[in-house]
């Protein structure tokens, strides 16, 4: 977006702080969640440490994902046991230390054929290559579920897997193929709102340290003898900022940082991930309310599955090139509904169901020969030097082993600063998860004793979208004047302004994409974008002229990158 130079924008408290001290034991660069998760941990640690994001937090790669918390079963076959057992582990902790978000999620596997894939696999395993599709069979399948309870036993949260064969399974799920020979399921979690579990992570770390700061739409767009220079992209104005350590975690993009910052590196080899979200209630009962997993016909494993009352399709694996935008191509949703077919054959779908798709760029280290669906989902810690100071750059990376990454990346930086762990994370919930009600009864009563005097209703919507810290966030609603917006149910005019105050809320689509799940379940209209911009703008001094700049942008963001076109108002 255009840097505002509009002189009646309030400055921003954080941007300012920083040029009157630009002085950091530690500067992470990157807002995605495994730079988030490393900035709480440190900041638990006593550090005072700033982290920046040249967008909006979790915009990248960590807002593109499968929406999974899962342990991998798939890796099995890449023969990375560490990475599974450490994902297994990490997701039961999920599933305990943010509740609020990280739910159990019930997932079934289509089984075709019996003994298929049990000569192939163990090329696969040998190789990493692809080489002609050779279906799973129940054999294979069985035996990676077995060898995948096994990895879970410790602290499970999660039941073990059950068989069925075809009578049972389409009895439970009746619009499968009819040639389905067995079904297996078993279950992993689901992260319903990636982006707000990493507000969740990043205000834990804001609350831990005052001295540690945080601040989104601000680029390190070079090094010189004063340390790294900043730009804050809303007014273009450039600054340094002095740090004894640099941490790179900025995904896909650690090479284009790094060479910024005078240290070119070839760390990465990303490929792209596409989803589409459906809103069609036929799939949808199909689904039975659980994910559907399986493998395509071309060997690419593919989930279908519920969220609320919309459908979630993914994923695509393609090398990509970094220098072009990530947006979910029309082949890609072709590819889409022909896998649909392949599991659900009389379920049509067509494009008049897809409100939403997004797409990102995986952070995988470069793998040359290798096919993208047999590249390490590891990571790794590259060592180097920024502005005459250590530098750590982080390669790889996934969702469910966000907090044991960063735990890593903190202890190599702590190690560093010659400064001892204090705080251990395995066992501290994240934000509102904390004290979250896990019974209805429990909801209910939750609910009446810290809604502030607010309509159950509301305050079990605002328990769904904040987990327990709803209750600051109720209290700052009954304090002052609110009031019902025109165009949608979801917010109030009150719950922007606390948006803006304490999560960072800079343009209208950081609303609609991140804060919200508006743009994701399709409930965009151009009236609405009209009334945010309108009491958005009144908050953060935007002029006539950068209202309209912001109704267009948003606009054009929808439209490239999520295929969302936006018209009339939504019924």
């Amino acid at each position: 977006m255009t840097p505002s130079a509009n002189p009646n924008r309030p400055a921003r408290d954080s941007v300012k702080e920083l040029k009157d001290n630009p002085r950091t034991s530690v500067l992470i660069i990157g807002g995605g969640i495994n730079g988030v998760g490393t900035f709480r941990d440190l900041s638990l640690q006593g550090i005072d440490v700033t982290l920046i994001e040249r967008g909006d937090y979790c915009q990248g790669a960590s807002g593109a994902s499968s929406h999974m918390i899962h342990g991998g079963i798939r890796y099995l076959e890449n023969g990375e046991f560490r990475l599974v057992r450490e994902s297994v582990v990490e997701r039961n902790a999920l599933l305990k230390l943010a509740p609020h978000y990280v739910k159990p999620l019930q997932t079934t596997i289509p089984i075709f054929s019996t003994f298929s894939g049990i000569l192939a696999a163990p090329l696969r395993f040998l190789s990493h290559r692809q080489g002609p599709p050779r279906e799973r069979g129940a054999v294979l399948i069985k035996a990676g579920l077995t060898l995948y309870d096994a990895f879970s036993r410790a602290g499970s949260a999660v039941p073990r897997h059950k068989f069925l064969g075809r009578k049972a399974s389409l009895a439970q799920l009746p619009e499968l193929r009819p040639d389905v020979k067995y079904t297996a399921t078993y279950f992993d979690a689901s992260v319903h709102n990636p982006e707000r579990l990493t507000l969740d992570v990043l205000r834990d770390g804001l609350e831990a340290n005052p001295r540690s700061r945080a601040i989104n739409y601000v680029t390190a767009v070079g090094s010189d003898a004063k340390g790294v220079v900043l730009r804050d992209e809303l007014t273009g104005e450039v600054f340094p900022v002095q740090a004894d350590i640099v941490v790179n975690a900025t995904g896909a993009w650690v090479d284009g940082t790094n060479s910024s910052l005078g240290q070119p590196s070839r760390f990465m080899g990303g490929t792209k991930g596409s989803h589409i979200v459906l809103d069609h209630p036929e799939l949808l009962a199909a689904c039975a309310g659980r994910e559907i997993f399986f493998e395509h016909s071309d060997g690419r494993i593919v989930l279908i599955y519920p969220m609320g009352d919309r459908v979630l399709v993914g994923t695509t694996d393609i090398d990509t090139d970094m220098d072009t935008p990530a947006v979910c191509t029309e082949a890609e949703i072709d590819y889409f509904f022909e896998l649909i077919h392949h599991v659900f054959p009389t379920v049509t779908v067509g494009r008049d169901s897809i409100v939403y798709s997004f797409s990102g760029v995986r952070p995988l280290p470069r793998h040359d020969d290798t096919q993208p669906g047999f590249v390490s989902r590891d990571y790794r810690i590259e060592r180097g030097e920024t502005a005459g100071r250590p530098a750590l750059s982080l390669v790889g990376g996934k969702w469910t082993t966000f907090r044991a990454l960063s735990e890593h990346l903190a202890n190599e930086v702590l190690a560093l600063l010659k400064r001892p762990r204090t705080v251990s994370t395995s066992a501290l919930p994240i934000g509102g998860g904390l004290g979250f009600p896990k019974e209805p009864g429990d909801v209910a009563a939750w609910i009446e004793s810290n809604g502030a005097g607010l309509p159950a209703e509301r305050v079990a919507q605002l328990l769904d979208r904040y987990g327990t810290r709803a209750s600051d966030v109720a209290a700052f609603l009954a304090a002052g004047a609110d009031s019902p917006l025109q165009t949608t149910h979801e917010v109030s005019t009150r719950e922007l302004e606390y948006m803006i105050r304490h999560e960072q809320v800079q343009h209208v689509s950081d609303v609609l994409i991140r804060r919200t799940a508006l743009a994701f379940n399709g409930l965009v209209s151009a009236e609405l974008i009209d009334e945010f911009a309108d009491i958005l703008g009144e908050h953060l001094g935007w002029s006539a002229t950068e209202r309209k700049n912001q109704v267009e942008e948003t606009r054009r963001v929808l439209q490239e990158h999520h295929k969302v076109s936006v018209n009339s108002l939504v019924a």
